[in-house]
């Protein structure tokens, strides 16, 4: 369908379609102007209050994932030696509810700790410098990632496996990033990294939650407003 679209003369053949140019230009635009990272940040405001949560969370969880590469995106991809995968790395940071607050991608072969001060930083920048503290896994450990963290006024707390683990074992607060990816996964078009951009990967991920969130804040409104039909019966 994509094809047949951008290689269609005119606009008549799908009158349900218009030009695809127009509708390039007008995402760009958007994606210029950071409309996606507006939307994810207002919803979290709105689900966080809703929650009877302050505005700004003053705890976060960092966390990383490795999606697979494609032959769109193989030029720009690392290897994963832990995963084993070749991909790129979505480097990701949310508050206790799991809302995203800051995002960053690499080549997948660049380590979670190298990336903390850019992702503190951003986090900072979203919530006004609220954030005391972040939950991390064991791929943050070392003296860089937690000086790293303090220089933008973040403690690094590393959640551990425990010694003595068998099967599954649901880590206190890391679990709340690993849902999060999991809503991430969601979506077919980011199950792998399908992008020729490294901009087009930030963009689905911010549109993704974009979608996550407005779900959310739609069934909250919902619970509040009674329908149409029940404010009409007579009682």
């Amino acid at each position: 369908m994509g094809w047949a679209w951008t290689r269609r003369k005119c606009a008549s053949e799908h009158n349900d379609l218009p030009p695809w140019y127009t509708v390039y230009q007008q995402a760009q635009r958007w994606l210029a102007a950071g409309s996606f990272e507006a939307i994810v940040h207002d919803l979290r405001l709105i689900l966080r209050l809703a929650e009877g949560r302050n505005a700004q969370p003053s705890a976060a969880i960092f966390d990383g994932r490795t999606m697979q590469s494609t032959p769109e995106s193989g030029a720009r991809a690392g290897y994963d030696g832990h995963k084993r995968k070749k991909g790129s790395k979505v480097h990701m940071a949310v508050d206790t509810l799991g809302h995203l607050l800051a995002l960053h991608v690499t080549p997948a072969n660049e380590q979670e700790r190298a990336q903390v001060e850019k992702l503190a930083k951003a986090v900072q920048e979203v919530t006004d410098g609220h954030v005391e503290l972040a939950w991390v896994d064991q791929g943050y450990t070392g003296e860089e990632p937690v000086q790293a963290a303090q220089e933008q006024g973040i403690t690094l707390q590393v959640v551990k496996l425990p010694q003595a683990k068998r099967g599954f074992v649901l880590l206190p607060r890391r679990w709340v990033a690993e849902r999060s990816f999991g809503w991430m996964a969601r979506f077919r078009r980011l199950a792998k990294d399908y992008e020729r951009r490294l901009g087009s990967d930030l963009v689905l991920v911010d549109f993704g939650y974009c979608w996550r969130a407005s779900v959310l804040a739609t069934n909250l409104y919902a619970s509040f407003v009674p329908p149409s039909w029940a404010a009409s019966e007579d009682l």
